[in-house]
């Protein structure tokens, strides 16, 4: 009996009749990927700009960003950079992000490799063309010296829902992990930046007086939350402010770590003492650092190699998808997971096959993933149920 009226709510959710809340802790959702945007070259990151136009701005490594308006992309590129742009293997223009108030301030902020091996973030301001950038518009906000290695960039950009303010993620420098528990170091972190009020002296960003190591007379006021190996990707739930981080493993682990909305940050992710649950190089270092907090969940080599952050699934296309934490692998598999009384839960819904990259959200909330090497990007949508294997014994 409970069977049956279990898949009769399932099916009454995917018909949109009631809220899929109700059954959204007991029923894992099969998912599609459809077609929507092809001939891209290499994405790495997609994103929307919140001013009510409905647009999708799809990154290109080599540093061109382009424009999907209507479900076609626009034959001009929103902006091309690639003369400033050193490109390939980790490096290139690897994060976009636009601020709550861009309709009005016409600011937006890039993340990308330079010439010279180093990271920078940077602001752009918008033409008279509502759909092209001012490419001589460039400010440097900040610079992250990676000189020695090309791996273990970060590169995702993200304003809070909470607070406005730019969260950044940086990577440990690929050879040098020790950076990651060092907070001297701006690199293996996650930082905290205010680019929207006036800079303080000599920077070109505030640093907000509430950042966890403000008051430090030894750590930098930039850092948010350290212990990171490269958290290529991470997301702030739209409806409840939570933060989703996906940090790429070294030789065993993946993870995903999590932030609660009210969290005044500090946290320490572990990385290079631990490597998801385990000691990194046991038995020397093996004792977590003060403020460490675990990963949620995490998967070993056998499933995957190099975690892809993603999204709560807040769209309005998808109703029973709606609450699911969605993410990936480089080696194309997704999962979907919820926190279930309490604890967290995945399943494996697709091996797609493709080099995953990114995933990204529309300004509805819709969920996209592109894949790296044949430059097309799909979205996440519910698989279409029979009503007959939902209501059969």
């Amino acid at each position: 009996m409970m069977t049956n009226i279990l898949r009769c709510l399932l099916f009454l959710a995917v018909l949109g009749g009631f809220s899929p809340a109700l059954v959204q802790s007991q029923v894992w959702p099969g998912i599609s990927l459809q077609p929507r945007f092809s001939g891209l070259q290499s994405p790495v990151a997609i994103s929307h700009a919140g001013d009510g136009s409905n647009r999708l701005f799809i990154v290109e490594q080599g540093g061109v960003i382009k424009i999907a308006v209507n479900g076609v992309l626009l034959p001009t590129p929103f902006l091309n950079i690639t003369s400033k742009v050193l490109s390939g293997g980790e490096q290139g223009l690897l994060g976009l992000a636009f601020p709550p108030n861009f309709a009005t301030s016409r600011l937006f902020y890039l993340y990308y490799t330079t010439l010279t091996g180093n990271n920078v973030v940077a602001r752009y301001t918008m033409s008279g063309d509502p759909n092209l950038a001012d490419s001589t518009s460039e400010l440097i906000i900040l610079t992250l010296s990676h000189p020695t290695y090309t791996n273990h960039n970060g590169g995702q950009l993200a304003f809070s829902p909470n607070d406005g303010f730019l969260y950044i993620g940086t990577g440990d420098g690929g050879g040098t992990p020790e950076n990651a528990q060092n907070n001297q170091s701006l690199l293996g972190k996650i930082l905290r930046l205010d680019v929207e009020s006036a800079p303080d002296p000599g920077l070109n960003y505030r640093i907000p007086s509430t950042n966890p190591f403000f008051s430090s007379t030894v750590a930098r006021k930039e850092i948010w939350a350290l212990g990171l190996r490269n958290p290529w990707r991470f997301s702030f739930d739209r409806f409840t402010g939570d933060l989703y981080i996906g940090d790429v493993g070294q030789s065993a682990f993946e993870e995903v770590d999590f932030q609660l909305a009210s969290s005044g940050g500090g946290e320490n992710y572990g990385w290079n003492i631990l490597e998801g649950p385990s000691c990194f190089n046991p038995p020397q270092n093996c004792v977590p650092p003060a403020g460490y907090s675990p990963p949620v969940m995490y998967y070993d080599h056998t499933e995957g190699n190099a975690i892809v952050g993603g999204y709560v699934y807040r769209g309005a296309r998808s109703q029973i998808l709606r609450s699911i934490y969605f993410f990936g692998d480089l080696n194309g598999k997704i999962w979907e997971s919820q926190r279930v009384a309490g604890s967290w839960q995945r399943r494996l819904k697709l091996n797609s096959g493709f080099t995953i990259s990114t995933f990204g959200e529309d300004e509805a909330g819709n969920l996209y993933v592109a894949n790296l090497a044949t430059g097309k990007v799909y979205e996440i949508v519910a698989a279409q149920i029979p009503q007959t294997l939902l209501l059969l014994d």
